[in-house]
């Protein structure tokens, strides 16, 4: 499928961020959010204002790793609705100046692989994107979600979020397709099951043979073993955790399924 345009992403960036914040501006801070049952609507708050902040960082003081680091979620909370908005407008305006105008293939830190501003404008559309869900789940305002955004939203989650294969791990693929289908602009994604073994460096921790799933080319001549189909906002909400299958048509293996669905059931970190 074709990747969104920077001019696109950075749009969305902005249309994604000013609904969350007109929908947790009108919202009880003390709801709970359903989709993050430990957070309310004023932690949900914070944590886009600190995310925000940390990416702008990294933008303006690419190619290093941002000055602040991890002192950007450091920082102290305000302690009223409103000044929680104050914070999160600050942090919102900073990340869309810093990547209004900067060159997708710069050099920047990221903790991908892909060290580069074009990864933060996707991440971050994805990120203000499915956080904006959040808030519309607090507040029960669900509003439509643009089509192309959430169909590669489908592949990012399963290409980037699911299928990040870290440089001290290895990947075996298993013989085992599963194709999404985003029946509303007509893009197939195909995701392979594998197992994921490696040793953290910073923690020491071992994983062997750990099942994961990554987005592949469509392999010729194969059939796949289950189809997933659905309008794109349903497909990514429901590989997100932030709605069900009530939209989507399953069909196939269920040994397979049931090893998919394992996989992307999980929360993602």
């Amino acid at each position: 499928m074709t990747r969104l345009t920077p001019e696109d992403y950075l749009a969305h960036i902005r249309a994604e961020s000013a609904r969350f914040r007109a929908v947790l501006a009108d919202t009880d801070p003390a709801a709970r959010v359903p989709s993050c049952p430990d957070w309310d609507a004023a932690d949900l708050l914070w944590h886009l204002t600190k995310v925000q902040r940390f990416w702008a960082g990294a933008v303006a003081d690419r190619p290093a790793e941002p000055a602040e680091g991890e002192e950007a979620y450091d920082v102290g909370r305000p302690a009223t609705h409103p000044e929680l908005l104050a914070a999160y407008d600050v942090a919102s305006a900073a990340l869309a100046a810093a990547l209004d105008g900067a060159p997708p293939a710069d050099e920047a830190w990221t903790w991908s692989d892909d060290h580069t501003v074009g990864f933060i404008l996707r991440r971050q559309a994805h990120e203000a994107l499915v956080h904006r869900i959040d808030a519309e789940l607090v507040a029960g305002t669900p509003s439509e979600v643009d089509p192309r955004l959430a169909a590669d939203g489908v592949a990012e989650v399963i290409g980037v979020m699911y299928g990040g294969c870290p440089p001290w791990g290895s990947w075996e693929p298993l013989p085992h397709y599963v194709r999404l289908d985003c029946t509303d602009t007509g893009d197939e994604l195909w995701a392979q099951v594998g197992l994921f073994s490696g040793t953290d460096p910073q923690s020491g921790q071992v994983i062997s043979d750990e099942e994961d799933v990554h987005l592949v080319e469509a392999p010729a001549g194969l059939e796949p073993d289950v189809v997933v189909d659905g309008p794109a906002a349903a497909l990514d909400a429901w590989l997100w955790h932030r709605g069900d299958d009530a939209e989507l048509s399953i069909a196939g293996d269920r040994e397979a399924l049931a090893r998919f669905r394992a996989i992307v059931d999980h929360p993602i970190n």
